[in-house]
């Protein structure tokens, strides 16, 4: 039985600069969770600690647990390619590999995990563009680059990329903010109907954002947690006075 990540007394640094003090929360299975805070606050450091991309920044390191489903990512042995595999990200601006395909774009990471055979990676390209709600958009068109798609359709290529390895986890770091209200519909329908398979992660700025798609929330400030609980009452009953002062747009 998933039961989702469970983070405790997890420290990051920079170099000297220590920008996650402490985050301790769990993060619930087949559910939303969303990170919010002002520009600066840690949030990206937090997922990217999540799937261990922080630590390929020259001189970044990381201390505390990161337990997904109850093993620790973070344990002696643990193979952090692996750990990447089933903890799959999606970036703020959409990032198409520029020379490839749309079909190639989302056999990639099967190709890198040894899948050689064209009819499973037909398959699973297929299978994936569905679930991203894009296969019927490029069905005719999965030899063009994929470069060539409009905005929102890149960046639900990347998530079908990211889906084609079949994650337990979609780490999503803003991934509506370079799109217009039309392709972000999308994305955020696409997410409510994900959940029910996957673990979600989404950093956003935007507070109606995480307010229409995350059943939980956490509120970050300069490296801390402040607080983190069920969506809907963090929104309307803050216990922090500076979660309040954020959400009301006193300040960020």
């Amino acid at each position: 039985m998933a039961d989702g990540i469970s983070v405790a007394g997890l420290n990051a640094w920079f170099g000297e600069n220590h920008v996650l003090r402490n985050i301790s929360l769990r993060v619930p299975a087949n559910g939303v969770t969303a990170v919010i805070g002002p520009s600066g606050c840690g949030k990206s450091t937090f997922i990217r600690c999540i799937n261990r991309m922080h630590e390929v920044v020259p001189g970044a390191r990381v201390e505390g647990q990161i337990l997904l489903n109850g093993e620790n990512l973070y344990g002696p042995g643990v193979d952090p390619v692996l750990i990447r595999r089933r903890i799959g990200m999606v970036f703020q601006k959409p990032n198409p590999f520029p020379t490839m395909s749309v079909w190639d774009n989302v056999a990639a990471g099967l190709r890198l995990g040894g899948v050689r055979d064209r009819a499973v990676l037909a398959d699973s390209v297929e299978r994936a563009l569905r679930h991203a709600a894009l296969w019927d958009e490029v069905k005719d068109d999965l030899d063009k680059s994929g470069m060539s798609l409009s905005g929102g359709q890149q960046q639900r290529l990347c998530i079908g990329r990211a889906l084609a390895v079949q994650p337990e986890v979609l780490l999503m770091d803003e991934p509506c903010s370079a799109l217009d209200p039309i392709a972000t519909a999308k994305i955020e329908e696409l997410i409510l109907d994900l959940k029910k398979e996957l673990t979600i992660v989404i950093v956003t700025h935007n507070m109606q954002q995480a307010a229409r798609v995350s059943e939980w929330a956490g509120f970050f400030l300069m490296g801390e947690l402040v607080e983190v609980g069920v969506t809907k009452e963090l929104f309307t009953t803050p216990h922090d006075k500076r979660t309040e002062d954020y959400i009301t747009g006193r300040f960020g």
